[in-house]
């Protein structure tokens, strides 16, 4: 049995000397890499939480639970990196507006470790109030974000805010067939539909405002779902998806035709799903804008992304 000493030393604060001599299997002769010796992409921490400011459209600015995600490139020769680094400088600019400074801390966790490439991910849930349809009621809906950041070791910074838009979707289809079978037959129907799902990505330079992409999802697509809802507020969505039938190929033009009026917007791709209720599956639809760089891909990580989210 072993007779190291096994109490915990409340009172040992070592020595910035003392440091330098603690083993340090990273950066040290012994850094011996396993595998095959070639770069990696991307490498850091995820989802990491720490509560960051926000400026909203009115000026006024919110603090948010965000949960983060912050790689660098590493060389071939390199065994790995100093991940705490990337948190501590989330850290120095936390009581910044992260809107702001997103490529300081970019270059900051690049200079500091020594690398080529930086990205950032910064998820977070965004309250906007929003008043019912007819009654004299307003609540909060909360909305996904996600703000990407990346800083090529040329120097170019790119920045690409995701937003997911929730709302209904009536079935031009069902809602024919249903009225068909009621002047036809007498029968009973009920037209379907469903919660759906958009996920509006844009590429941009200067400020954009989150309350503007969700004013442009808005007005393209008009059935947002609802927080308060009194009978009058219901009889007036019924009404509303009535007025807006679409299918999912609908919705990603709808979309397109109002983010492509939009120069703020340098790029832009919108992934539509609509969460099927007369079928076991779902209906979706990718749309990008002219010449975009934006991948076309329908993945399995964006769709079980949408699905949770929703």
């Amino acid at each position: 049995m072993s007779n190291k000493d096994k109490t915990y030393d409340l009172n040992y604060k070592p020595t910035k000397e003392e440091i330098k001599k603690f083993p340090d299997i990273q950066n040290g002769p012994k850094a011996l890499i396993l595998g095959a010796s070639v770069g990696i992409q991307q490498v850091g921490t995820h989802n990491f939480r720490l509560p960051l400011n926000y400026k909203k459209r009115n000026g006024e600015i919110l603090e948010l639970e965000t949960r983060i995600t912050g790689t660098v490139s590493l060389d071939a020769y390199k065994k790995g990196i100093n991940m705490s680094r990337i948190i501590r400088s989330f850290y120095d600019y936390k009581d910044d507006l992260i809107f702001e400074k997103l490529k300081d801390i970019l270059l900051k966790y690049k200079n500091d470790l020594d690398s080529f490439d930086a990205k950032i991910g910064l998820n977070f849930s965004y309250p906007i109030m929003q008043p019912s349809l007819r009654s004299n009621n307003q609540g909060y809906q909360y909305y996904n974000v996600s703000l990407e950041g990346s800083l090529t070791n040329e120097g170019v910074f790119k920045k690409i805010l995701h937003f997911d838009f929730v709302y209904s979707s009536a079935c031009p289809c069902s809602y024919e067939l249903a009225e068909y079978a009621k002047k036809e037959r007498n029968k009973l129907t009920v037209s379907h539909s469903q919660r759906s799902v958009a996920r509006v990505s844009i590429e941009f330079d200067h400020i954009m405002w989150i309350e503007d992409i969700h004013q442009i999802c808005l007005n393209a697509l008009q059935t947002e779902t609802q927080v308060i809802v009194k009978r009058e507020d219901e009889m007036a969505f019924a009404e509303l998806n009535g007025a807006y039938l679409k299918f999912v190929e609908d919705s990603a033009r709808l979309l397109y035709e109002k983010l492509i009026e939009n120069k703020n917007i340098k790029d832009f791709r919108v992934i539509c799903s609509h969460q099927e209720s007369l079928h076991s599956h779902d209906a979706i639809s990718v749309i990008l804008a002219p010449n975009s760089n934006f991948s076309n891909d329908i993945t399995h990580e964006i769709w079980s992304s949408l699905i949770h989210k929703s």
